[in-house]
């Protein structure tokens, strides 16, 4: 066929003109077409040894994959599915610590001036000492404390002589502003009975006075009217003889003696009654009203007075009360100087560092107020402080029970229950992860002996307990993004099976759907995942080989 179609034109007028010409082009011709035919039996032989080759290669694969295949199927690890009881339980790790963890403070105060920044420790107990209850584990340096304790004994006394002056002023302010009243109130009480007396009409003195002022003008009167018929009687007798001119001039001047007599008392009574009655009124109204101002003023500055000596009596008291409690704290702080185990347990030095340096509990070392010295753990009741992932915080509540194993004896098993779990994520240290943790308090229901605080202990929380479940083991289970699979082994194949997975613990998951009882799973799907791999790679090779045989 392809002679045919590759068959030369050759014009007739050529063949006929030039015979030689036209036998030397059927020569050439006829070697064209034997080259024609040489290179399609190369290109065949080609096309053939290609398909045998892919041939040969796909042979070679099948054959690989069949025997890595029965290897795989000879090493896969199957677990028969089947019902079970399922224990949740939540796993983590934490320290000991004791329940009742006395912590014992500083409680002396730094003295001033000492050029010392705390108050040195002259003698402690040996860390790790078990104590009893009253024993004296810490002794601070109380030289200070006691020299201040001598200056404020005088500092008292001091105070206390004060204070009986400002109460003696106080007491005799009492007594002085009763007297200065009663002065002042009987004077008010005198002027008011002066002037009642004076004003009374029936036995005042002022009619007592009036009355005597007019006897003495009847007496006056009586004393005229003698004289005058005395001088009546001179004067007839004189003009008889019987009586002398001096004789009649002498009743004459008894007669104007009597005369101004009474003149002089009707004018002692005009004087009493229109005068001096209004001027003794006033003077003693005016008496009253001072007295009674008197009064006001002293009551007035009685209270002053006694108020201001009640506040010196006071102050005084007050000084005297804080000398006082200043010697009783003195007295305390060397009490405190002297610090005594409060309950049984094991000393245990306080560890802490501060701003600068390293805080070191020792014998010279100086605490400050409110530094923690020791602790005293009670190693009879102890718990476990461990953190609680943020994924299985919400089945955790108070109350449930837990066993509690500790690294130091593992053949022992303690039974606990959880006694708290923080509100609030851990915050962890500047390096701590973006993980969200929670402290849990676990406490151990029970005596314990021979355990120490910060030893390492594995605590079970029981969250739950399923019953009659399907569950696998959960390294036979595989995820990726939001796909969870296993593989399931029937009749010498593997199946990836997708499967709807429930609660678990730290061996088996429960499987809600996608597996049945009696279906044996792969507890090594690693294998598998492996020869998938190498098939897929293999694929792929077939795959190169045929573009590359085609395009060729």
């Amino acid at each position: 066929m392809s002679t045919v179609t590759d068959r030369p034109q050759i014009p007739p007028s050529s063949e006929s003109n030039h015979p030689t010409q036209a036998s030397s082009s059927l020569k050439e011709r006829l070697a064209d077409r034997s080259a024609s035919k040489r290179g399609n039996l190369r290109r065949l032989r080609v096309i053939v040894a290609g398909i045998a080759t892919l041939l040969a290669v796909a042979t070679l694969i099948s054959i690989g994959w069949f025997f890595q295949r029965a290897s795989t199927d000879s090493a896969l690890v199957l677990h028969a599915v089947q019902e079970t009881d399922l224990e949740i339980t939540v796993t983590e790790r934490g320290n000991l610590e004791s329940q009742t963890d006395v912590r014992v403070l500083c409680e002396v105060d730094d003295i001033d001036g000492d050029g010392i920044p705390g108050t040195p420790i002259v003698w402690i107990i040996e860390n790790g000492s078990s104590v009893e209850k009253g024993e004296l584990i810490v002794e601070l340096n109380s030289a200070m404390l006691r020299n201040r304790l001598d200056e404020q004994v005088l500092d008292v006394e001091e105070a206390k002589s004060v204070y009986v002056q400002a109460n003696v002023a106080y007491e005799n302010q009492i007594t002085q502003n009763a007297t200065t009243l009663a002065e002042a109130r009987l004077k008010v009480e005198l002027d008011k009975l002066a002037l009642k007396q004076f004003e009374d009409e029936e036995g005042g003195t002022f009619q007592i006075e009036l009355q005597n002022v007019e006897l003495i003008i009847q007496e006056a009167e009586a004393g005229e009217l003698i004289q005058q018929t005395n001088l009546t009687g001179v004067e007839q007798l004189y003009k008889l003889g019987y009586r002398s001119s001096g004789e009649l001039a002498q009743a004459r001047l008894e007669t104007l003696k009597a005369e101004r007599e009474l003149a002089a008392a009707i004018s002692k009574k005009k004087e009493l009654v229109e005068y001096q009655y209004k001027r003794q009124k006033m003077e003693l109204a005016g008496a009253l009203a001072s007295a009674d101002r008197a009064l006001e003023q002293v009551e007035r500055d009685n209270i002053a007075q006694l108020t201001q000596a009640e506040a010196k009596k006071i102050a005084a008291q007050e000084s005297l009360k804080k000398e006082k409690e200043l010697l009783a704290r003195y007295e305390d702080q060397i009490k405190k100087c002297e610090i005594k185990a409060p309950i049984d347990g094991m000393v245990a030095y306080a560890t802490g560092r501060s701003r600068y340096y390293r805080e070191e509990i020792r014998p010279g070392a100086a605490v400050r107020p409110r530094q923690p010295i020791l602790t005293l753990p009670n190693l009879r009741s102890m718990q476990v402080r461990t953190t609680i992932h943020e994924s299985v915080l919400d089945q955790i509540t108070k109350g449930l029970k837990v066993s509690i194993r500790v690294d130091a004896f593992p053949d022992r098993s303690y039974q606990g229950s959880v006694q708290s779990v923080a509100v609030l994520p851990d915050q962890g240290g500047w390096m701590s992860s973006d993980t969200k943790v929670y402290a849990t308090i676990i406490t151990i229901d029970e005596e314990v002996q021979q355990l120490k605080p910060g030893m390492t202990a594995v605590v079970d929380i029981h969250v739950d307990h399923l019953r009659d479940i399907v569950a696998v083991p959960i390294q036979a289970i595989l995820q990726v993004k939001d796909e969870t699979w296993c593989y399931v082994h029937s009749q010498g194949v593997s199946e990836r099976r997708f499967v709807d997975l429930g609660r678990t613990n730290d061996k088996f998951v429960e499987i809600k759907s996608g597996l049945r009882v009696g279906e044996r799973v792969v507890l090594n799907p690693n294998a598998i995942t492996d020869l998938d791999s190498s098939g897929d790679d293999a694929n792929q090779e077939i795959q190169t080989n045929s573009t590359e045989l085609a395009s060729s």
